[in-house]
């Protein structure tokens, strides 16, 4: 998946690191899911996300497509993009997914179309 926003990769002597978001406005939101459980299906109108997977066990979906995706996998959603993320129970620990959000975070930007806990289509 191809990630609109550049990402820049910073050689040094010891090693290197990525650089996902350089002076820009973002969020960034490191979410633990337990196992079994799932966000709400769901889209921004506000902020467009870069999430990167740091552990085995993460199904994801966005738009169309579902997958499980490798440990340090990144992939994209785009402002609107339908998308939710899930714990597969593969694993008996949470899975981490660090998510970078480009844009105004705000909670208020969520739009729900399915939620396992009963919460509002719009908002927290």
């Amino acid at each position: 998946m191809t990630i609109p926003v550049p990402i820049d990769e910073i050689v040094r002597p010891w090693g290197r690191f990525r650089q996902y978001a350089h002076n820009r406005e973002v969020t960034v939101s490191l979410m633990h899911v337990l196992p079994g459980q799932r966000l709400s299906l769901q889209v921004h109108t506000g902020r467009a996300e870069l999430w990167i997977v740091l552990d085995a066990g993460a199904e994801v979906t966005v738009g169309e497509r579902t997958w499980r995706p490798e440990a340090n996998e990144e992939l994209w959603i785009d402002v609107g993009a339908r998308h939710r993320l899930a714990h597969d129970s593969s694993v008996d620990t949470p899975v981490r997914v660090l998510e970078v959000a480009f844009g105004d975070w705000q909670q208020s930007d969520i739009v729900r179309f399915d939620d396992d806990y009963a919460r509002p289509e719009q908002g927290e």
